[in-house]
């Protein structure tokens, strides 16, 4: 299964997060699947091909080459994919990739995170939605999703994705036992 993993490129981000990203790279190498990601060499996506590649597992690389002058890129992916816009490698993601899990990160990733679930709402793909509430990074995002469709704006949200709070679940929602 080709796993793709939203998730923070920055080198400021606290040590818990880059180790579960690390463990979950790990985790998923182990059990043979592929990583599909942005292809940063730091923060969480970094942390996770690390992980990956220390246990000889594939990973797919996929940005636009300009982006390097923001962030490094990896060099230790098994494929590489270079786009020319943000929308393309997007779209490129969702054509990889079986399933996403969206880990703690910024404006990037939420745009990632709220463009993929909003096509599977609108039956453009039916792929696993996994968001990795680690240390509880997204609980303030989920009680404004909450929040929303309470009041009328959304519904059944729970449809759309899942949310793991540790590795196991993360893996138990991918059918990764």
């Amino acid at each position: 299964m080709n796993v793709c993993l939203y998730g923070s490129g920055s080198r400021k981000i606290d040590k818990i997060y880059t180790d579960n990203a690390y463990e979950l790279g790990c985790q998923l190498a182990k059990n043979g699947h592929t990583l599909v990601f942005g292809g940063g060499d730091t923060g969480m996506m970094g942390a996770c091909s690390k992980g990956v590649y220390d246990n000889n597992g594939k990973s797919i690389g996929i940005a636009p080459e300009w982006i390097g002058n923001f962030e490094p890129l990896c060099e230790k992916c098994s494929e590489f994919i270079h786009v020319d816009t943000m929308d393309e490698r997007k779209n490129k993601f969702l054509e990889k990739s079986d399933a996403f899990i969206i880990t703690p990160g910024g404006i990037g990733t939420m745009d990632e995170f709220f463009e993929i679930i909003t096509l599977k709402k609108l039956k453009q793909h039916n792929k696993e939605i996994i968001i990795f509430n680690i240390d509880g990074f997204f609980n303030k995002m989920l009680e404004m999703i909450d929040e929303m469709s309470e009041k009328g704006f959304l519904y059944k949200q729970e449809e759309l994705y899942k949310i793991a709070n540790d590795i196991n679940a993360v893996m138990k929602h991918l059918n990764i036992d």
